[in-house]
């Protein structure tokens, strides 16, 4: 899509104040950053108001924004179950059963948790097991955010994939938590301000003048096999819905980013209220992006690249169009920022301190720069951002969600269990991934019995922690023994 030049270098030099704005705030954050734990979780010091922010800016990026809405685009309401659906419902559900209780054991990482509960051997699976599942996600930001580069500067895909990646690990590295933290909260007031004013002006359009004419007009003309939020039209179909529903819901609770922004929180209710709120708040601002995923297939424009940025440029006086692309651009960077760090608190604190002396706040950004540069070589592997984010889900699904829920809830009394639940679970998975496989044996079992795959690792994970901890040995945890 060519844009004028007047309005390109207003553009350019926009974006360039935005981040001399971003290395700012990181600057100012890096004055709070003095050890380890206030690189990895702010010192335990975040307040509610900046607690939920974090939370929501972490997720609400390009799934949310670019990739459900292109994908709801071409498919309708269904492909919305990994996003904005799972990641909803994951910090709902996160609200209600895990951040109270994991708040209380005072972790720096999820792996401490696996440490604690199942030993050493646990916290090093699960630290392998995490890290790499975080590389498709960082990717898929990188090369969303780099498309709309493509699409508004003409800049060549492969270089802006390089220039994001440098952007959102330096201001990353410099202050930690903090940094991700302070510059999330003025990116997520950004997204939440540009997705209404784009709504508003589209069904504006729509409607001829009026807002709600234009709400009615895509219900009515939108396919009704667009509109059913379920597929219907045979079981595996809705079996592979409720798996994809059920990836991006629970395999987002064993994630370091969620746990993180916990951790940080100043006290167990702050905690839990962050994740009520952010999770209310994806899920209705979340629908957004899915709307205007249904409403820009009955515009006359030709959808060029991506569904949002293109209605922004078809419908947006420029000033408005440069606030929103900025906001677009803010809610890439808050996730790519908080992906980062996330892995990289697990590689240092479980991984790389156990065979080097370096000082850990150090080493923490050692490893953040690692993983951004692990990450960088999968943008460039050629998967699409909905397939890496489906791939990032499911790796902590199948390996860690189990001995989680075991490890908050009860005392374990066969340390073997953990790790046999995570590599039962992984390596099912994993020996399916290299032949494309999406069912449990899918070359033997014949319909009617295909069983999607990432629900059937799950569920040998389970067998493989009942077979050492068994149910009639099992010990509910007290309330101390999660402290």
């Amino acid at each position: 899509m060519e844009i004028g030049v007047g309005l390109k270098w207003t553009l350019g030099v926009v974006i360039a104040i935005y981040v001399i704005g971003m290395y700012a705030l990181a600057i100012v954050a890096q004055g709070k950053v003095e050890t380890s734990e206030d690189y990895i979780v702010a010192g335990r010091k975040l307040p509610l108001s900046l607690a939920w922010m974090t939370l929501l800016a972490t997720w609400f990026g390009a799934g949310t924004l670019l990739t459900a809405a292109d994908e709801v685009n071409a498919e309708g309401l269904q492909a919305a179950a990994l996003d904005p659906l799972g990641p909803g419902f994951c910090l709902l559900i996160a609200g209600l059963f895990v951040a109270g209780p994991i708040w209380r054991m005072k972790l720096l990482t999820l792996p401490d948790l696996f440490r604690r509960k199942y030993g050493s051997f646990a916290e090093i699976v699960a630290s392998l097991i995490m890290i790499p599942s975080y590389f498709g996600w960082i990717a898929a930001q990188y090369i969303a955010l780099a498309k709309m580069l493509e699409l508004y500067f003409g800049l060549d895909l492969s270089i802006g994939v390089a220039a994001v990646a440098i952007v959102g690990t330096g201001y990353t590295i410099a202050g930690g938590m903090w940094s991700v933290t302070l510059t999330d909260a003025v990116q997520i007031s950004l997204v939440l301000l540009g997705l209404i004013v784009l709504t508003l002006v589209v069904l504006w359009e729509i409607g001829e003048g009026q807002l709600i004419a234009g709400y009615n007009k895509v219900i009515a003309q939108t396919p009704a096999e667009h509109l059913q939020w379920i597929p219907r039209e045979h079981a595996k179909a809705t079996w592979d819905w409720i798996a994809v529903l059920m990836v991006a819901t629970l395999g987002n609770l064993p994630g370091q980013d969620l746990m993180q922004r916990i951790f940080a929180a100043k006290s167990a209710r702050v905690a839990q209220g962050a994740c009520f709120i952010a999770g209310g708040a994806y899920l209705t601002f979340g629908l957004i992006p899915v709307g205007l995923g249904l409403a820009a297939n009955l515009l006359p424009h030709q959808i060029e690249a991506s569904v949002l940025p293109t209605l922004a440029a078809a419908f947006l006086s420029p000033p408005v169009a440069i606030i929103f692309v900025l906001a677009l651009m803010s809610a890439v960077l808050s996730t790519i920022d908080s992906a980062i760090i996330a892995p990289s608190s697990v590689l240092a604190q479980n991984l790389l301190s156990r065979c080097t002396t370096i000082e850990p706040l150090k080493l923490n950004r050692i490893a953040t720069l690692i993983v951004a540069v692990g990450a960088l070589g999968m943008a460039y592997s050629g998967e699409t951002a909905y397939g890496l984010l489906e791939t990032a889900y499911a790796m902590t699904l199948v390996g860690l969600f189990v001995p989680l829920m075991f490890g908050i809830y009860t005392k374990p009394r066969n340390r073997w269990s953990g790790g046999a639940s995570m590599l039962a679970g992984a390596i099912v998975w994993g020996l399916h991934q290299p032949w494309g496989y999406e069912s449990f044996l899918e070359p033997w079992l014949a319909n009617p019995l295909l069983i999607p795959l990432e629900i059937a690792a799950t569920a040998i994970s389970l067998l493989a922690y009942l077979a050492f901890e068994p149910p009639w040995r099992m010990q509910w945890a007290k309330e101390e023994d999660k402290e």
